[in-house]
């Protein structure tokens, strides 16, 4: 799903035929390590990275990174270095609850001259100063230089990789070609350095979890926003949820995946999937309610994620003119504590428009 913006970053590329781009069809297989690089025949896709970290005074702390590629759908036959065929945009954040909100950047780069890009072969994907690229031993490095911190992270895999969907192939709406190619690295072992602005880098470690996904459709025309949740289970296992909002409130779409200690992977069906909110909270800058205490709801399951702390709105509107609410959560099951990962929530400010 995602984690994580793929269709507000198709409503702001330029207008253009679906048909121009790759669709998104079942039965496809992924093909790796060829599927960890970008796709550039498809519309538009991403890498996203969320994760918990722990300083040595043991302070628990969240943070976001995300790398996103969207083809213009111009220049694909000119061979000149300026044709715009791609843009790269980043956002990134830290959640920090002595802070009592995110500290969070953004920027946008026309891919080329060795300033932006995204390799095919493999995950490399930088901007400016600011890069994800994957080892030949799996690990992820991520080099962040914020305005008001610095990150250097490697994301060491401790699993297999888990396709989300049918195989991969990720149904997003009613019709066939709203959907993406979607996979997700859980439970990356987690380690590195994080600095503010001015003060001396100090050791983190914690867990992170990976979505990457491509696309060339829009959400459907009828939807509002989205709810999505990535969660690196206490028992090893992990678990994606997401449902697309109607513009009255419901449920047009939901899917969700629980790959157990055991690693029994379910799917659940839309008709098994819910967010049910518990806790809102209002911002003071955009007056959005967000239920950031939810009640999500996977077949017999019941998961409750609660936030890091309740401000973790994220303005991206200099960038993909989304505002939207991205925060660290805790996942209780049964009243006990189940594990820890991210809640993404879109279109409490405003509907989206196609």
């Amino acid at each position: 799903m995602r984690r994580a913006l793929l269709w507000l970053f198709l409503l702001l590329a330029l207008p253009l035929r679906a048909a121009e781009f790759t669709p998104v069809t079942p039965g496809k297989p992924l093909q790796f390590p060829r599927d960890f690089g970008a796709h550039p025949d498809f519309k538009t896709e991403w890498w996203y990275a969320t994760g918990w970290l722990a300083t040595p005074d043991g302070r628990q702390l969240g943070y976001q990174v995300t790398l996103f590629r969207s083809g213009t759908g111009q220049g694909q036959g000119n061979p000149s270095k300026f044709a715009p065929k791609d843009v790269i945009v980043a956002h990134v954040a830290l959640s920090d609850p002595a802070l009592g909100k995110l500290l969070h950047d953004q920027r946008t780069v026309r891919a080329g001259f060795g300033l932006a890009g995204a390799a095919t072969e493999d995950t490399d994907v930088r901007l400016d100063s600011w890069r994800m690229r994957r080892a030949a031993d799996g690990t992820y490095h991520i080099d962040i230089d914020a305005a008001e911190f610095t990150l250097a992270l490697q994301l060491a895999p401790t699993q297999p990789i888990l396709l989300q969907g049918d195989a991969g192939y990720s149904r997003k709406g009613p019709r066939p070609a709203q959907a993406s190619y979607y996979y997700s690295k859980p439970q990356l072992r987690t380690s590195g350095t994080l600095a503010r602005r001015g003060g001396a880098p100090q050791a983190v470690q914690g867990s992170t979890w990976l979505d990457h996904e491509w696309s060339s459709e829009v959400l459907d025309p009828a939807a509002a926003g989205w709810d999505w949740v990535g969660i690196n289970l206490a028992d090893g296992g992990a678990l994606m949820a997401f449902q697309i909002r109607d513009r009255q409130g419901g449920k047009l779409w939901a899917h969700a995946t629980w790959r157990d200690a055991s690693g029994k992977i379910t799917h659940y069906s839309q008709d098994q999937v819910s967010f049910a909110p518990q806790v809102r909270w209002r911002s003071p800058r955009t007056h959005a309610e967000y239920p950031v205490t939810t009640l999500i709801t996977t077949g017999p399951e019941q998961w409750l994620a609660s936030p890091l702390q309740q401000d973790q709105e994220l303005d991206s509107r200099r960038s993909t003119g989304a505002v939207y609410w991205e925060g660290a959560v805790t996942v209780s099951r049964g009243g006990k504590p189940a594990g820890r990962g991210y809640l993404e929530m879109t279109g409490y400010v405003r509907p989206i428009k196609l």
